[in-house]
């Protein structure tokens, strides 16, 4: 139906589409208000706007990538809350005014098409405008074509309905050019927004160069190896760094001062070292050095200065530069390519000066010290007794900054692999590490799936960022084995509800054209009567086009246009429709799997409301997970159990209850399970 201003129109009750479309380069920003009886927000929350663009009740949500020239709502008649009366569609343009816009079209779709279009030919020059409204009347919806301007712009517009607007000159609260609301928080991002936050909480490439060898803050102080195994001091960093520590270090006399104590308690780690010394030459460090300039200054007042041409005697004296080991990346202990007897330092750029003698493999001798290990009374060899305590010691601080960076980073990036290139240094095994690491890293990977599993989806990503985890951390076990088996179920769900449906054969069935069956599986239909349940046996069978349930002595078919949901509860699977036959509740053995299956089924076939790759799900910013886990200390706050946890809302979402920290809870799946819907 083509609507004038002030003219208005039934619209049915369901999932709707609300297209505004234009003709020119100005670009038009879509908003809806969720107003009460009483014509204004309940809060700030009752705006979708850019920066919040999908309504706590998930009746209205903004799509965030439309087509060239248009902005779309979706609109969900049915998830609305019964204390909203009307739904105020908005617009609103950064620069520009809507006079200036042409073919300015707002158009009302529903499955089987467009039930109402209002064209605005004499928009008013103000830079905000109301489009509509969605309203209530006797228990159905109608939509009313407006079209009023605010010359205000849209902080009045919003304003008039209730909304608390910032001044609009303040910059520094908003990274939008036109966001004069209270809304813009970091803690209403949208969920584009939340994936990058997602993967960027999760650790960055990796950096084989080891850069935090060289951050005095990452590492515990390092202790020399029992015995003076080590012959000298450990790497340093880069020539250019070195320069320029020597350079700030000199004081007011023109003297450099040595940077390192005499005393070996007092050796700074490798990442608090910035100039190589060998300890065979220790007398240059102990005595003061005058720089060149104090000594050229000092010949020529003794008549003796000369000058020297450098540049005649630096090709034939500077040494050749020696060859990089065979995986120059990596930070590690290589053969010295000047002397063969002994290992040296690679820190992943350059050749260091810390050394130590190479040792011949030997049993009776310890493999990281080389001294000769203590026999036991009864038989055997005892562990090197030195070597056990540093490397106990050196890994109570080592785990404590591995723990750190494994929750800020994730097993990636450069962080983490100076972890392990620290290990190398020490000459300690990464299975000791492991070992040492392994609890830590159980309750990493139990965080990683819970917090997947908080929205209800299970992207591609964020499976092989899983496998990724557990590989590189070497978990294996039972429990590593059922998270495994988790993550690909939820990854399989996931797929049916984004439309990735599977056919199956159904011979003697028959089928339409171009219908394909993607689900066929024995069901119960449960019907409530005044006497009790009434159980119907048959077969539920899903196509492309339609859904069918084939009983004895009874059955049904509805098309996708008439179903409003689905989902699953308990041990059934619930269909919401627009009529009283079709919907129904149905027992089957895999609840989850077919309320998926059904759920994909009518996306496809109400693409006009859904786009491609939008999914209406609940959405739990990561910081609110995180804030959460931290609360509730990784552990079910029912029974204490730190296994197989899960977010869950206080008050369900579906009895208007928040994404917030307040509404969260962590609970095991056991008591998640028990605990249903009830409040």
């Amino acid at each position: 139906m083509k609507l004038s201003k002030g003219a208005n129109a039934p619209v049915p009750t369901s999932l709707l589409a609300v297209v505004v479309s234009w003709r020119s380069e100005h670009a038009v920003d879509a908003h809806a208000l969720l107003l009460d009886r009483s014509g204004t927000v309940r809060s700030d929350r009752d705006l979708v706007f850019y920066n919040a663009p999908r309504h706590v009740s998930q009746a209205v949500t903004l799509d965030q990538e439309p087509a060239p020239g248009t902005a779309r709502l979706s609109v969900s008649l049915p998830r609305t809350e019964a204390d909203v009366d009307r739904i105020v569609v908005a617009g609103s343009v950064e620069n520009g005014i809507f006079s200036d816009i042409t073919a300015l079209t707002l158009t009302v779709h529903a499955v089987d098409g467009a039930v109402a279009t209002f064209e605005i030919e004499d928009a008013d020059a103000v830079p905000a405008l109301m489009f509509g409204e969605f309203y209530r009347r006797e228990g159905r919806w109608r939509f009313r074509a407006i079209g009023q301007g605010w010359s205000s712009g849209l902080a009045g517009l919003v304003t008039e309905f209730g909304v608390q607007v910032e001044d609009p000159a303040d910059p520094a609260r908003t990274t939008h050019p036109t966001d004069p609301f209270r809304l813009h928080r970091s803690t209403r991002t949208s969920p584009s927004q939340e994936l990058r936050s997602a993967r960027s909480a999760t650790g960055a490439h990796p950096d084989p160069a080891a850069p935090g060898l060289r951050d005095r803050h990452d590492l515990a102080p390092v202790r020399h190896f029992p015995h003076g195994s080590v012959t000298s001091d450990p790497p340093r960093r880069s020539s250019q760094s070195a320069r320029e520590d020597r350079a700030s270090e000199t004081d007011s006399e023109g003297i450099a001062r040595p940077r390192f104590s005499s005393n070996s308690d007092d050796v700074d780690s490798p990442a608090e070292q910035g100039v190589a010394h060998n300890r065979s030459d220790a007398s240059a460090f102990d005595r003061p050095r005058t720089n060149l300039l104090d000594r050229a200054e000092t010949a020529a007042m003794l008549g003796s200065y000369r000058p020297v041409d450098l540049t005649r005697h630096t090709s034939e004296t500077a040494p050749a530069a020696p060859t990089p080991p065979p995986n120059p990346e990596r930070a590690d202990w290589h053969s010295d390519p000047e002397v063969p007897d002994r290992m040296r330092w690679w820190d992943g750029n350059e050749w260091t000066s810390a050394t130590y003698p190479r040792h011949r493999p030997s049993d009776r001798h310890c493999a990281r010290c080389g001294h000769p290990l203590r026999r036991k009374l009864f038989g055997g060899l005892a562990p090197c007794q030195g070597c056990e305590l540093e490397i106990e010691e050196y890994l109570t601080h080592w785990h404590t900054q591995a723990w750190r960076v494994l929750t800020t980073h994730g097993p990636r990036g450069s962080e983490w692999s100076a972890l392990w290139a620290s290990l190398r240094y020490q000459r300690i095994e990464a299975d000791a590490g492991r070992r040492a690491l392994r609890a830590a890293a159980l309750s990493y990977v139990e965080r990683l799936v819970t917090f997947t599993f908080a929205d209800g989806e299970v992207q591609h990503a964020e499976l092989e960022l899983f496998e990724q985890a557990v590989t590189e951390l070497a978990l294996d076990g039972p429990l590593i084995e059922d998270l495994r088996r988790r993550m690909h179920r939820g990854r399989t769900l996931s797929r049916l509800r984004a439309g990735d449906l599977p056919v199956v054969r159904t011979p003697g069935l028959h089928l339409d054209p171009e219908e394909k069956v993607h689900v066929d599986l024995p069901a119960m239909h449960v019907r409530q009567l005044a006497r009790g349940p009434k159980l119907t046996e048959g077969r539920l069978i899903c196509s492309n086009k339609k859904l069918r349930f084939v009983g004895a002595g009874a059955g049904t078919e509805m098309p996708w246009s008439r179903i409003v949901s689905v989902h699953a509860e308990q041990e059934t699977v619930v269909i919401a429709a627009t009529s009283s036959r079709g919907g129904g509740t149905f027992a089957v053995a895999d609840p989850d799997y077919v309320a998926a299956a059904l759920e994909g089924a009518l996306r496809v076939a109400k693409r006009l409301v859904l786009t491609p790759g939008q999914r209406d799900t609940r959405s739990i910013p990561q910081e609110i997970k995180a804030e959460v886990w931290q609360r509730d200390g990784g552990k079910c706050v029912e029974c204490g159990d730190g296994h197989y946890l899960e977010f869950d809302h206080v008050i369900p979402l579906s009895r208007g209850g928040a994404t917030s920290a307040a509404n969260l809870q962590i609970l095991c799946r056991s008591c998640n399970r028990a605990k249903g819907a009830r409040i």
